[in-house]
C-alpha cells in the first residue's frame, strides 16, 4: 500500500482548482458546459443592466471560435485595490470569489453572483482578453489559461486598433466608446470536449432574458453562418406568454400582467389562457430560470387559484361540476413569473429550484391581491376564465375513470403486462432496456436482434395520438399510449413515481425517414407531457439506426446522414455497393443489433430539456392545432430541417 502522509495533501492555488476539477463549476465540459460560461459573461452584463448602467448588449461568435461579449455598462474598474494593489480588473478574473455583488452595494439585484464567476471562464479559456471602455480610452489585459500575460495597459480611443497586437487590434467595439466592458474569450479544447458554439442554443437563451428585461437590446452575430438578429421586447412579459403560446387559440384578448414590489422583493408575472390540455409555467428569479420551479410558483398557483375558485363561488359560477381544484386551474395557462430577490437561496448546485421559504407568501399574496380586484374590474375577462377552468374540472372528473384503469394496471401492481411486450429477464432497472419501435416489422427484427437478458421491445401500431391536441380521457383511451404507460410502471402527471420505473433506458428506436421522425416526435410530445420527469432524470433516448450500408468487397460501413454518403462512397470508391434502408424492417437482425442496439457500437442520443421555454414554444407550436404558425416555422427554418431535427 503506497504511504498517506501530510506530503500527499496539495492546495490548488487561485485557478487552478478550475481547470483540475471544472466540472465541480460549470457542470460539465460538454456542449452544456461551453455554453453555460457563455451565460456567466452574458449574465454579469445583464446585471448590469436591472441596476440601470447598461442598454445595450452585443455578441458576436467569431469564425475562429472565440465569441465576444460587449456592453455599455459601467465596465469593471481599473484602479488599483487599495489593500491587495492589483488592478480590480485583473483580481475579478483571476481570483475566485471576488467581485462587488457580495455587500448588495453596488448591485442590489443579481443572478451572475449565483453563478460561477467570470474568473472561472478566464481560468477555462485558453486566451481571454478583457477591454473596459473608460473616457479616456481603453483598458485592457490578456490572459492564457487564466494568468495575466503582459499587466493592465491603456490606449487612448484614437489608438485603439493600432496597439500591434493582432487579436487585441481585432476586437471593434460596437456601442459607446466611453463606458461599457468588452470580454472576448476562447474556450480551451484541452478542457472541454468541444469548442463549437451553437447559434441557436445561445440565440434562445438571450431571446428569453430580452423577455425578462424589456429595457435592454440584446444582438447576436454569427460570422460562421452569416446569422445575425436583435432582441428587443418592449412588451416584457406579456409579449413572452404570447410567444410562448403561439401554436394554441387564446381566449383571452390579452395576457393579465403585474408587477409590484412588496418587502424588498419585485413580483412579475403575465398570463393567458388557451384551448390547450396542457400547462406552460416558466419560472425565473432575478432572470435566472428555475425549471424545477420553487417557492415563487407555489405561491403564484395558490394565488392565481384562490382568486379563481373564490369569484366563481361568489358569483354562483361552479356548475355543472362537483368542485374546481388547483389543477383545473392549471390547464390551459400559459404564464410567466419573474421574482427578484435579494438573497435568494437556491436548491441545489443546478440552482434550478428557489427554497426561500418568505417568498411564497409574498408572491400568494401580491397574486391573490391583484387577480380579485382585476376580475372585479373586467368580469367579461374573468367570466371567460370560470367557463374555461369548469371545462377543464370536468375533463377531469370525466377522465377519472379512465386515470383509474390505468392505474390499476400498473405493471408492478397487476404484472398486467400487455401482450406484445417482448420483455427482458433482468429485473434491475439500471440494467434494464426498453426499446419503443415502430410497426410489427421493425419490433420482428428487433426482439430478434436484442439481448434478452435486459432488452425488451415494445412494438407500437401506428402513429400513436397527438396528445397535444387531445383531452386526458381521449389520450388514456388510446390503446397504444395504455400500453406504454403499463409497461414503463410509473403512472402519469400527478402520479408518476420514478422510482417504479422498470427500466433505466427508454428508448425510441424509429425508422430513419420522415414518418418515423413524426412518430418520434409524437412520443417525445407524450412523455414531455404526461412523463416530463423521466426526461429530466436522464432516462430517455433515441436510437439512431443508419440510412446507408455502403460495402466495398470485406469493408462495410454505415452511414447516419444523406451528407456523409457521397463522402463515404468517394473514399471507398468505384464499384462500392451501397444499400440504403428504408426502415428497420429492412435490416437483418444482424445488422440491427451491429448498428442500433449492440452498447458497444450503437449511436444514442439522450433526450434532454435544455431550454424549457425554447421547448414549450417548439411543442406548441408543431403539435398544437393553429396551422399559421406552424406553416411559418417551417418556412423561416426549412433550410436548418437537419439541425433542428439533431
Amino acid at each position: 500500500m503506497e504511504s498517506y502522509d501530510a506530503s500527499q495533501i496539495q492546495i490548488l492555488e487561485g485557478l487552478k482548482a478550475v481547470r483540475k476539477v471544472p466540472g465541480m463549476y460549470i457542470g460539465s465540459t460538454d456542449a452544456r458546459g461551453l455554453h453555460h460560461i457563455v451565460y456567466e459573461v452574458i449574465d454579469n452584463s445583464i446585471d448590469e443592466s436591472v441596476a440601470g448602467f447598461c442598454k445595450n448588449i452585443l455578441i458576436h461568435i467569431r469564425k475562429d471560435n472565440s465569441i465576444e461579449i460587449e456592453d455599455d455598462g459601467r465596465g469593471i474598474p481599473v484602479e488599483n485595490h487599495p489593500k491587495y494593489n492589483r488592478p480590480a480588473l485583473e483580481i475579478v478574473l483571476t481570483e475566485l470569489h471576488s467581485g462587488a455583488k457580495f455587500d448588495k452595494k453596488v448591485y442590489k439585484i443579481t443572478g451572475g453572483l449565483h453563478g460561477v464567476g467570470v474568473h472561472v471562464v478566464n481560468a477555462l479559456s485558453s486566451l481571454l482578453i478583457a477591454v473596459v471602455k473608460k473616457q479616456d480610452g481603453y483598458y485592457y489585459e490578456k490572459f492564457e489559461k487564466g494568468i495575466p500575460t503582459g499587466g493592465l495597459k491603456h490606449v487612448a480611443h484614437e489608438d485603439w486598433g493600432k496597439t500591434g497586437d493582432r487579436v487585441v487590434d481585432s476586437i471593434t467595439p460596437g456601442l459607446d466608446p466611453g463606458h461599457g466592458l468588452i470580454i472576448r474569450f476562447y474556450p480551451d479544447p484541452e478542457i472541454f470536449e468541444t469548442v463549437e458554439f451553437s447559434y441557436q442554443v445561445i440565440l434562445e437563451r438571450i431571446k428569453e432574458l430580452a423577455f425578462l428585461n424589456p429595457q435592454v437590446a440584446i444582438s447576436i452575430k454569427d460570422d460562421r453562418i452569416n446569422a445575425s438578429e436583435v432582441m428587443h421586447f418592449e412588451g416584457g412579459l406579456s409579449q413572452f406568454v404570447e410567444y410562448l403560446g403561439e401554436g394554441h387559440q387564446s381566449i383571452l384578448k390579452a395576457p393579465i400582467y403585474n408587477l409590484e414590489e412588496m418587502e424588498d422583493t419585485v413580483v412579475e408575472f403575465a398570463f393567458l389562457y388557451n384551448n390547450s390540455t396542457s400547462e406552460i409555467m416558466q419560472s425565473y428569479v432575478n432572470n435566472i430560470s428555475t425549471v424545477e420551479g420553487g417557492t415563487h410558483v407555489t405561491g403564484f398557483r395558490a394565488g392565481l387559484s384562490r382568486a379563481v375558485q373564490d369569484y366563481a363561488k361568489n358569483h354562483d359560477l361552479v356548475k355543472g361540476v362537483d368542485s374546481i381544484v388547483s389543477d383545473d386551474v392549471r390547464e390551459g395557462l400559459v404564464a410567466v413569473l419573474h421574482v427578484k430577490v435579494i438573497a435568494p437561496q437556491f436548491e441545489g448546485q443546478t440552482k434550478s429550484k428557489l427554497g426561500n421559504s418568505a417568498v411564497r407568501g409574498i408572491v400568494q399574496s401580491s397574486t391573490e391581491k391583484y387577480l380579485k380586484s382585476y376580475f372585479e374590474s373586467y368580469p367579461n375577462v374573468a367570466q371567460g376564465i370560470v367557463r374555461r377552468v369548469i371545462m377543464a374540472a370536468a375533463a377531469r372528473e370525466a377522465s377519472r375513470n379512465a386515470k383509474e384503469l390505468v392505474r390499476r394496471k400498473s405493471a408492478l401492481e397487476s404484472g398486467n403486462l400487455p401482450g406484445k411486450l417482448a420483455d427482458c429477464s433482468s429485473s434491475d432497472p439500471a440494467k434494464a432496456e426498453l426499446y419503443i419501435v415502430e410497426g410489427e416489422s421493425a419490433g420482428g427484427s428487433a426482439k430478434q436482434a436484442r439481448t434478452r437478458d435486459y432488452q425488451a421491445i415494445l412494438p407500437l401500431r401506428g402513429k400513436i395520438l397527438n396528445v397535444e391536441k387531445a383531452a386526458d380521457i381521449k389520450t388514456l383511451a388510446n390503446e397504444e399510449i395504455r400500453n406504454l404507460i403499463t409497461v414503463m410502471g410509473t403512472n402519469i402527471k400527478d402520479s408518476l413515481d420514478l422510482s417504479k420505473l422498470r427500466y433505466g433506458k427508454i428508448i425510441i428506436m424509429t425508422d430513419a425517414d420522415v414518418d418515423g421522425a413524426h412518430i418520434r416526435t409524437l412520443l417525445l410530445t407524450f412523455f414531455y407531457r404526461f412523463a416530463k420527469e423521466i426526461i429530466q432524470n436522464g432516462n430517455l433516448y433515441i436510437a439512431q439506426p443508419p440510412l446507408y450500408r455502403v460495402q466495398k468487397g470485406a469493408k462495410i460501413e454505415y452511414v447516419y446522414s444523406e451528407k456523409e454518403v457521397d463522402e463515404v462512397i468517394r473514399k471507398m470508391g468505384a464499384n462500392s455497393v451501397v444499400q440504403r434502408f428504408k426502415g428497420l424492417g429492412e435490416m437483418n437482425p444482424s445488422q440491427l443489433w451491429e448498428t442500433t442496439m449492440n452498447p458497444e457500437t450503437r449511436k444514442l442520443l439522450q433526450v434532454t430539456i435544455e431550454d424549457a421555454a425554447y421547448a414549450e414554444r417548439l411543442l406548441s407550436i408543431l403539435m398544437g392545432e393553429k396551422v399559421e404558425p406552424r406553416k411559418k416555422f417551417i418556412e423561416e427554418n426549412a433550410k436548418t430541417v437537419e439541425n433542428i431535427d439533431a
